[in-house]
């Protein structure tokens, strides 16, 4: 059950009051998980199980997404804003510089959160900022295809593809390797998240320009990527290795660009390993 927490933020036009809508359970150290663009919180939901035995894991619906509301007028979806905003949550969750892991968008917010010290451990799975102008186009074009596919899609369709492993590869298997692994409740729900995204559009705009070129020094980093990921190319993680050259460089093998999902138990133990 999601809990929705208000905060103040700065901003150019002022203090603004931003919500975010978060799960909290088990026990241990905080580890804050961040999902990526178009997704919700339940994402982590395959890895939570594992992860709350040894942490105390917070799932966040960031801005914009899942059930947290878009960011108020005078906010932007971008870097120089989420890096301080995401600092602002943790004092206001009561956690101090807990361990992060993100994927895709959550990737990237994971690793400026370690360059800025607000964080003990980062953990990123096909983080964005390391596609050539290229990649960049064919994801953007990708993220964009399948947002209006899910905004063109009545929920009868959504629901009926849902139920059969062929129409979950139709709905997912731009982000997951093995769709027929995930349930038709979960296709439908991250279907409706990405058609309902409030903040996807601002969110897309601001990664235009995003490139993630400093490195993370003194802190544990890992940096995963799935050897399917049809979104952002495996290749990419040997430019994030070259721009964070202490990073541990992790594949998965059989895994998607969200492989929570494609193999609970790998992403668990990359998460683990690097906030032990």
């Amino acid at each position: 059950m999601a809990t929705t927490v208000s905060f103040a933020v700065d901003s150019p036009a002022g203090r603004r009051t931003a919500e975010v809508a978060y799960e909290r359970t088990g026990s241990g150290a905080p580890l804050v998980l961040l999902h990526g663009i178009g997704h919700h919180r339940q994402a982590w939901d395959p890895v939570l199980r594992i992860l709350a035995a040894e942490r105390d894991v917070i799932a966040l619906d960031l801005p914009g997404f899942g059930a947290s509301p878009a960011l108020p007028q005078g906010l932007s979806h971008d870097l120089r804003t989420m890096v301080p905003l995401l600092g602002s949550l943790f004092d206001a969750i009561g956690v101090e510089r807990p361990h992060v892991a993100g994927n895709s968008l959550g990737g990237l917010l994971a690793l400026e959160l370690g360059r800025e010290k607000l964080v003990r451990s980062v953990t990123a799975f096909s983080p964005a900022g390391f596609r050539t102008r290229s990649e960049r186009r064919y994801a953007f074009g990708v993220l964009r295809a399948m947002r209006g596919a899910a905004l063109s899609m009545p929920m009868p369709l959504i629901e009926g593809l849902s139920r059969s492993s062929p129409g979950r590869t139709v709905l997912t298997s731009t982000i997951y390797a093995r769709p027929g692994r995930r349930s038709p409740d979960a296709v439908v729900s991250e279907t409706v998240a990405l058609r309902e995204a409030t903040g996807f559009r601002q969110t897309l705009e601001a990664g235009l320009t995003v490139a993630f070129t400093d490195d993370v020094p003194d802190l544990p980093v890992s940096i995963a990527w799935g050897d399917k990921d049809r979104l952002l190319l495996r290749r990419q993680g040997g430019r994030a290795k070259h721009v964070v050259p202490g990073a541990r460089l992790v594949r998965l093998p059989g895994c998607g660009h969200v492989p929570m999902n494609d193999d609970p138990a790998a992403v668990a133990r990359v998460i683990l390993d690097t906030s032990r």
